[in-house]
């Protein structure tokens, strides 16, 4: 006859392995893991989804490479450039170039802020400062929208970058549906679009933490421009609002090749 003793001990030796993989779930759960694979290393995610390391961007924020615009999210940051020439000079080219001013925003969960300009000390007063070119009022929406480059027929097919804004995505999706007339779209009465000059160069930058120091990278920089041949790497990443760990072969250049997102914390030497 069985004992009452070996029969909790056969139900617990039963029960182990449900157990282990109910606490291994748990674990994987907290942390995010490179994962070699072939074509592309995967990213598999707290929830376990795996990623293609060309897919990261898009699961972020639907970027893909080619495509014509990029959804700005917080942490993000755009980095805006316009030129000065002399009053009568052509707006292109070197001749009468006096130079560029810098403004620098950083993209927040209801608006854009203002966190750095430099300015010319030799612009004339009749062109627009940098930081001009973005209203107070067009700072305040919750979903932005960056075109690199539309072509303006109506004004002898000018071109240049285009920021749509908006409280909601169906709005921005709306906006970007009537692009095919942005003179409609992108009028002086429009509250909605600014259209940049065409002297003017818009990139997109997101701030990252290296060794605990802020530093802002060009939207689809790799972990080995950050760490390049490092002999310790940490690294967390944002996940439902919380840093969780990214487990990571540092000795993997494989494993460099992952995209930085927003947020991204690395702890190298």
């Amino acid at each position: 006859m069985i004992s009452s003793e070996h029969v909790a001990t056969i139900i617990s030796l039963c029960c182990l392995p449900l157990c282990l993989i109910a606490c291994g779930a748990r674990l994987s759960g907290r942390f995010f893991t490179v994962l070699p694979h072939s074509p592309n290393y995967l990213l598999q995610s707290p929830d376990s989804r795996r990623t293609p390391f060309p897919e990261v961007l898009k699961a972020y924020n639907s970027f893909e490479a080619g495509h014509a615009w990029i959804d700005l999210e917080p942490l993000m940051e755009l980095n805006i450039e316009n030129a000065y020439y002399a009053p009568g000079a052509p707006r292109s080219g070197l001749a009468g170039f006096l130079g560029t001013e810098v403004a620098r925003y950083v993209i927040r969960s209801h608006g854009l802020a203002l966190v750095s300009v430099h300015s010319m000390s030799n612009r004339p007063k009749e062109q627009s400062p940098v930081q001009d070119l973005i209203s107070n009022n067009e700072t305040k929406f919750s979903h932005y929208r960056l075109y690199y480059e539309i072509v303006f027929a109506r004004t002898d097919h000018s071109h240049g970058s285009v920021l749509l804004s908006a409280n909601s995505q169906a709005e921005i999706d709306a906006l970007s549906a009537e692009l095919s007339h942005p003179e409609t779209v992108c009028s002086q009465r429009s509250a909605h679009c600014i259209a940049f000059p065409e002297a003017c160069s818009v990139s997109v930058e997101m701030k990252v933490f290296v060794n605990n120091t802020p530093e802002s990278v060009l939207w689809g920089s790799t972990l080995a421009s950050i760490a390049k041949q490092p002999r310790h790497l940490e690294m967390k990443r944002l996940y439902a609002g919380q840093l969780r760990p990214v487990r990571i072969d540092a000795n993997d250049p494989g494993s460099l090749l992952l995209p930085l997102l927003p947020g991204d914390r690395i702890t190298w030497n």
